[in-house]
């Protein structure tokens, strides 16, 4: 695209007028499903194995309505397959199914001795790439508030299955006390909302005449994109900022020609999907921090702050955010909390950016919104949802293979936005309803920091239909993904800096 307008570029000065390029506007109605309490009334002193019974009473409905009416009517010897309400409830010899959540034990697993080595400041060990076992010792339980059910069976060696995730099993005990499995079922997509369904019920609500300007949005914003960006890896070096700038230059149009600044102006909005700051300094242990010998006023160590990365950031946001509104999720190595799901950035970490929040007190989104790891909301009537990629990296210990798409695919047929949490991936104890279950199916699934840009579409059991993408790391692979809101289609824009040494 932007080829055609290379010789734009180097060509006399002109006294011909150039045409205004206006942006798209965005519609933008985020949802607020992962903000925590504030204050005092955000605590963890209660236990997280609360979680694991609000996902599955949640979910056991769901896929016990699909696991019957696909084995109801099996039959043998004259007899229906019989449903148990509990694990414990399976019978030897007896072919019945049951519903529980999915135990992975697994003798790699970090366990709870790392973190106190950690805290004792001893040197853990390097994690692991996989918590696969090679010698074949992991097993798979099936568990519910009666016990737990060892599983084992030709269907999960060729099925994803995750600690977290519900199912329901269908075989019969052996003589070893072990539930082979002949069938498995999932809860599936949920159900989806149609294109404009909040927003014009939102309009409906607030003009009180029962109509909306639903049609009137559609064609304002035909042909509108949305960029998606993640792993922007700032450290402040000098070395990080040409890439960066390129990317700056092309949303602003300033890097291209009329033609090119034409598609530009069809972008309507920005999402950075987490780690836009690389990793903070590392921990010191006891003897590096007895050999510092740097002052320090009121506990405050200035030699271990550097205020750089998150500087170079505020720039870069203040320079696109008078021209395009930009949704920012935190990452992993961003300054956040560390468990999910990840609160917003706080405003004073952007003097400059913060201008563009909303006001304190305000139910509007601003023009610069930072948002939880997870989000989900609506952008141009579409439900998007998307994390940092901490969810997928977790799953990706879980299983042998390296397809991202078929992890995202099983998280959404799931409905958990994070199975492994909390048994690997730190989370808030949720005590009253665990907020990972996706009530909701998106249309568009994003995740961010992933190895390669990948995409496809799947489809559900009543019609749904959505778009799985996974952004590349932005530091390392130069590429930023363009999300087409009329089609759903994806392209991406890569941007490289050429050596000639």
């Amino acid at each position: 695209m932007a080829d055609q307008d290379v010789d734009a570029l180097l060509q006399a000065p002109s006294n011909d007028e150039y045409p205004t390029i206006d942006r798209i506007p965005s519609s933008y109605n985020p949802l607020h499903s992962f903000d925590l309490a504030k204050g005092d009334q955000k605590h963890y002193q209660q236990q997280y194995g609360d979680m694991y019974f609000l996902r599955l009473a949640k979910l056991k409905p769901a896929v016990e309505e699909i696991a019957a009416e696909a084995w109801g009517e099996i039959e043998t010897a004259g007899e229906s397959i019989r449903r148990v309400d509990r694990v414990l409830d399976v019978r030897q010899g007896e072919l019945c199914w049951v519903a529980g959540t999915i135990y992975m034990d697994m003798p790699l697993k970090p366990n709870i001795l790392d973190d106190i080595s950690k805290d004792h400041w001893i040197s853990a060990p390097p994690p692991r790439e996989k918590y696969i076992s090679p010698s074949g010792q992991d097993q798979i339980m099936l568990e519910d508030e009666s016990g737990r059910l060892r599983l084992i069976g030709t269907p999960l060696q060729i099925s994803t299955v995750v600690t977290g995730c519900i199912m329901a099993v269908m075989g019969t005990e052996n003589a070893n006390g072990d539930f082979e499995i002949i069938d498995m079922k999932v809860p599936d997509l949920p159900r989806q909302p149609q294109r404009w369904e909040r927003d014009e019920a939102s309009a409906v609500l607030a003009n009180g005449n029962g109509k909306s300007s639903k049609k009137e949005q559609k064609e304002r914003r035909e042909g509108s994109k949305v960029a998606i960006v993640s792993g922007l890896g700032i450290s402040g070096d000098e070395g990080d900022t040409l890439t960066l700038d390129l990317l700056m230059e092309y949303l602003l149009g300033e890097a291209c020609g009329q033609s090119t600044q034409q598609e530009i102006g069809n972008i309507s909005r920005l999402i950075i999907a987490g780690n836009s700051i690389s990793e903070g300094t590392p921990l010191y242990s006891r003897d590096e921090l007895s050999d510092k010998k740097t002052s320090k006023k009121y506990g405050y160590d200035s030699a271990a702050y550097n205020p750089a990365p998150t500087q170079r950031l505020d720039d870069f946001l203040a320079t696109l955010l008078p021209s395009i509104p930009i949704t920012m999720l935190p990452g992993e190595g961003d300054p956040a909390n560390i468990s999910l799901p990840q609160q917003p950035i706080h405003p004073a970490m952007f003097p400059r950016s913060r201008n563009y929040s909303p006001m304190p007190g305000s139910t509007e989104p601003g023009w610069f919104d930072s948002v939880t790891n997870p989000w989900e909301g609506d952008i141009e009537g579409w439900r998007m949802m998307g994390n940092g990629g901490q969810p997928i990296d977790d799953v990706f210990k879980y299983v042998e293979g390296e397809e991202r798409l078929n992890m995202m695919e099983n998280l959404l047929r799931w409905r958990c936005g994070a199975p492994t949490a909390p048994d690997t991936l730190w989370c808030y104890p949720f005590q009253d309803k665990d907020q990972f279950v996706i009530e909701e199916c998106p249309h568009v699934y994003f995740v961010g920091s992933q190895p390669t840009f990948e995409t496809t579409v799947i489809e559900g059991p009543t019609g749904q239909t959505v778009r799985l993408i996974a952004v590349p790391k932005f530091k390392e692979t130069g590429e930023m993904v363009l999300l087409d809101i009329d089609t759903l289609e994806v392209e991406s824009v890569i941007f490289k800096v050429f050596n000639d040494s």
